[in-house]
C-alpha cells in the first residue's frame, strides 16, 4: 500500500531538547529529516500533530522544529507513552485520515507503543525509520524489527515524500525533490 497525502496524518513524537540531547544517533542529519517531513506535510496540506512528553522534565520542543511548524499545528503535552492513551491526542486522531505516520523519539518506547496502538485500532501505522531514534542503536533496531513483525509499515523520509508527491508533475515536486537532494548525507555535510 502506497502512502497517500490525502489519507495521511503525521505525528512528531517528543522531539524535545533534553530528550533529543540524550539520543545517540540524533544529529544534524536526523534533524534535517524531521524538518523535511514537517515542510513536506505543510506544503502538501497533510495534518501534523506534535507531542511533548513531560515537558517540565524533558524540555520544550526543539527550537528548530518549533520555528519550522505553522502556528496552526497543535501541540499536546502528555504523560502516557502511547499517544493513543492520551484522551486529547486520541480525539485529535479521529477522522478520515487512516494512514498515521510517526517520527520522533524514542523508537522503542513512545513511537513503538503509539504505532502498535494505532494498528490495534485498525489504522495504517507507518514508522519513518530514519526520522526516529533511541538512546541505544540496538533499541532502535529491535523496535523496528518488532514493529515489522507486528504489521506496522516502515518507510524512509525520502520514500514517504515521493509517495506523497506521486509523480514529477506535482506542483511541489521541484521544491521537495531539491530539499531531498540537499539533505546531508553525513553530519559533516551540514
Amino acid at each position: 500500500m502506497l502512502i497517500e497525502a490525502r489519507r495521511s496524518l503525521l505525528i512528531l513524537v517528543d522531539l524535545q531538547t533534553r530528550l533529543y540531547a540524550a539520543m545517540t544517533p540524533c544529529s544534524s542529519r536526523f534533524l534535517a529529516r524531521i524538518l523535511l517531513l514537517a515542510r513536506a506535510a505543510d506544503a502538501l496540506d497533510i495534518p501534523v500533530l506534535v507531542t511533548r512528553q513531560y515537558p517540565r522534565g524533558l524540555g520544550p520542543l526543539l527550537p528548530e522544529l518549533a520555528e519550522a511548524l505553522p502556528d496552526s499545528v497543535p501541540t499536546f503535552d502528555k504523560m502516557t507513552f502511547s499517544c493513543c492513551a492520551d484522551r486529547a491526542i486520541s480525539e485529535a486522531l479521529e477522522g478520515d485520515r487512516d494512514q498515521v505516520l510517526l517520527a520522533g523519539i524514542e523508537t522503542h518506547v513512545c513511537v513503538l507503543q503509539t504505532a502498535l496502538d494505532l494498528a490495534a485500532r485498525g489504522r495504517h501505522a507507518y514508522v519513518i525509520t530514519d526520522a526516529c531514534a533511541s538512546r541505544a542503536p540496538a533499541d532502535h533496531r529491535q523496535a523496528l524489527a518488532r514493529l515489522s513483525r507486528e504489521g506496522v509499515r516502515l518507510a524512509s523520509v525520502e520514500s514517504t515524500v515521493f509517495e506523497w508527491l506521486r509523480d514529477a508533475h506535482h506542483p511541489q515536486f521541484r521544491e521537495l525533490a531539491r530539499a531531498i537532494r540537499d539533505l546531508p548525507k553525513t553530519d559533516s555535510d551540514s
